[in-house]
């Protein structure tokens, strides 16, 4: 429903004090902090109506009003207006990646401290991911008696190695013949094009050696799940001081959420074009619940990473996506410098 300007302009001003109190707000605090030119009896009236809305919460009787899920998301996408980072924060940001670095994963690392200094909240970066590439070359390298090395180069010259151990009465010979087929059959195939038939093909020309074809296999399957796009946390002890985390419930939920990468990799997958922030309800998982995300992409090379600030609901809105902005033109301008 469409919101009248007054009403608007309460919703605002209880979001506002409640981020920055975490204290329920009453109709005589909106009237004496935000001169709204409307007395505090007129006040009360529109917060019941933005109660009846949904927008607005009473979180026990007599108490002033929280927003609600649909408060913060209408205050997200119609009030709120990003806060451009200071003069000093955008110092220390640029004094950050001035520093030299030794490679582009520190770039990264240093840009989830930064965040999580800045915002006050957890931050989470995954680095980029790769489009699984076509298989370039396979080989077989004898080592010792009885040992090998599986080798798989992947696009974009991505080299994967596995040791494995060798059926007896195999000679170098019968290692060039299999490294032979597996490329005449699968180079430049990626996992997903290579079909249950050419599998079948592969095990009926190298009958003998079923169990080293199967070793190759599993390291071509391996070497095309391998994420590269590991997820840097920090700032945790940030959020366990916000007032919602009291409860020692709440911070074993926490934890347990920050303690499966898998689950976070996912969340940070899902990131489309431009700032997205996800309240509550708003996600999938159950555990996350009960929290705030906002995320941007950031690229290299081609290729998409994501930061994001992870806090309570009553999260500092305008000033994360100010700063989401700002960092993630700032880390990708540093990180396109470092991969040329």
């Amino acid at each position: 429903m469409a919101l009248d300007e007054r009403k608007k302009k309460i919703l605002w001003a209880v979001v506002q004090d409640y981020i920055a109190t975490a204290e329920p707000v009453g109709s005589r605090t909106i009237a004496r902090k935000y001169n709204l030119g409307i007395s505090p009896a007129t006040i009360r009236n529109e917060m019941a109506d933005l109660d009846e809305l949904g927008y607005l919460e009473q979180p026990y009787t007599s108490a002033g009003r929280i927003p609600s899920q649909e408060g913060y998301r209408y205050y997200v996408d119609h009030l709120m207006q990003p806060e451009t980072p200071g003069e000093e924060e955008k110092k220390l940001i640029n004094a950050n990646y001035q520093a030299k670095v030794k490679s582009i994963s520190e770039v990264i690392e240093r840009t989830g401290q930064l965040l999580s200094q800045l915002t006050s909240y957890a931050a989470l970066v995954s680095a980029p991911r790769s489009a699984p590439g076509a298989i370039l070359h396979v080989q077989l390298v004898a080592l010792e008696p009885g040992k090998a090395m599986v080798l798989v180069v992947t696009e974009p010259e991505r080299v994967h190695t596995r040791f494995i151990d060798l059926p007896e009465n195999i000679s170098s010979a019968d290692l060039e013949t299999i490294s032979g087929v597996l490329n005449a059959k699968i180079k430049g195939h990626k996992l997903s094009e290579i079909k249950i038939t050419l599998v079948r093909e592969l095990y009926l020309e190298l009958l003998r050696h079923k169990a080293v074809v199967e070793h190759i296999l599993e390291l071509v399957e391996d070497s095309e799940n391998a994420e590269d796009g590991k997820i840097y946390l920090g700032g945790v002890i940030n959020v366990l001081n916000q007032p919602e985390f009291r409860s020692a419930e709440k911070v074993k939920t926490l934890l347990s959420l920050l303690e499966r990468e898998e689950l976070l990799s996912n969340l940070l997958a899902e990131q489309e074009e431009g700032i997205v922030v996800r309240i509550g309800d708003e996600f999938k998982c159950d555990i996350i619940r009960g929290c705030s995300m906002v995320s941007a992409k950031y690229m290299l090379g081609g290729r998409e990473g994501t930061l994001a600030v992870l806090g309570p609901s009553r999260m500092q809105y305008a000033r994360v996506t100010g700063l989401l902005e700002y960092l993630t033109r700032s880390l990708s301008q540093v990180l396109e410098k470092l991969y040329k």
